[in-house]
């Protein structure tokens, strides 16, 4: 499968499973159909027989009871081989891009002579790249360590408006947007009860997400609140390309990306809201995402449990 969806371009594959998908649907409908239109045959025939009538009604309850789970199942399992492609294509593009960036410059290094401020502008965009390909690295990492089920948290007491800001600084640098193109409006002194390293993440997730959405224009505000005596939420808001209602769920799915030209315009893995989802779950908490539609910007909350 994998190999499949490698050697030939995603369209074609999509469109592949489309129609596979619309041939399982067809196939289970003509199935009840041509079970419907016999049943009732046989029951016009044998309409004086009360017994063989409830073996024929519970007969026929199973079979197409059979059929339509059979039908669901082969889609759902579709599906997911289509999420996994997806997936790896886009695996593939992320780590394959930076790389054959740093080798363009490495080779114009090796056999051109350039003047010192392009020598240093290559050094830059080969860091840049190199950044990137840690971040795609580690993204996958950490995904697969937080699916694990045996790994245990190391929960702490964390200055939540001291982290927040620590992940703006690092989205500014890493994204290179200016200081009001990223907005903090703390809470009062407020400490949440979590992983570092984890609660880092899923912050940071939230961030990158909303800026690399955002486009050229930039304007994400990120708020901190305490909801109630329980819990504190983090609020990334964005004023970006915004998310149809019935993808607001659907978003925080393992490798799953809302289908469109702004998924392919952004390119991601498809892990990022999945490990700030896993992440708010471990801790007890939970993470949503709100917007008034495609065009009107988006919300995401984070809630997390606070430190009493």
């Amino acid at each position: 499968m994998t190999s499949f969806a490698l050697a030939y371009p995603r369209g074609m594959v999509v469109a592949g499973r489309r129609k596979s998908i619309a041939f399982f649907i067809a196939l289970g409908v003509g199935l009840i159909a041509v079970t419907v239109l016999l049943y009732v045959g046989w029951v016009l025939l044998s309409w004086r027989t009360g017994l063989l009538l409830a073996l024929g009604v519970v007969l026929l309850a199973l079979i197409i009871s059979g059929v339509v789970l059979n039908t669901i199942f082969l889609v759902r399992e579709i599906r997911r081989n289509e999420q996994h492609d997806a997936f790896i294509n886009a695996v593939t593009h992320e780590l394959k891009t930076p790389v054959a960036s740093i080798r363009l410059y490495l080779e114009t290094l090796q056999t051109r002579q350039v003047d010192e401020a392009k020598r240093h502008e290559f050094y830059r965009i080969m860091l840049e790249d190199s950044d990137r390909l840690l971040s795609t690295v580690e993204q996958v990492l950490r995904a697969g360590r937080i699916g694990a089920s045996g790994k245990r948290l190391t929960v702490l007491p964390i200055d939540l408006d001291a982290m927040v800001t620590e992940c703006l600084n690092r989205a500014r640098t890493v994204h290179r947007v200016p200081v009001e193109s990223l907005k903090h409006i703390p809470s009062s002194p407020l400490q949440v009860l979590g992983d570092p390293e984890e609660v880092r993440a899923a912050i940071s997730n939230l961030i990158d997400n909303a800026v690399k959405y955002s486009g050229k224009e930039v304007d994400v505000t990120v708020e901190t609140t305490r909801s109630d005596q329980k819990f504190a939420v983090v609020r990334v808001i964005d004023h970006g390309p915004g998310i149809a209602k019935s993808e607001l769920k659907s978003i925080f799915k393992r490798f799953y990306r809302v289908p469109g030209p702004v998924a392919a315009r952004v390119k991601g893995t498809g892990l990022g809201l999945f490990i700030v989802r896993s992440v708010a779950k471990r801790h007890g908490g939970r993470v949503w995402a709100e917007s008034e539609g495609p065009g009107r910007g988006s919300t995401f909350v984070l809630q997390l449990p606070i430190a009493l």
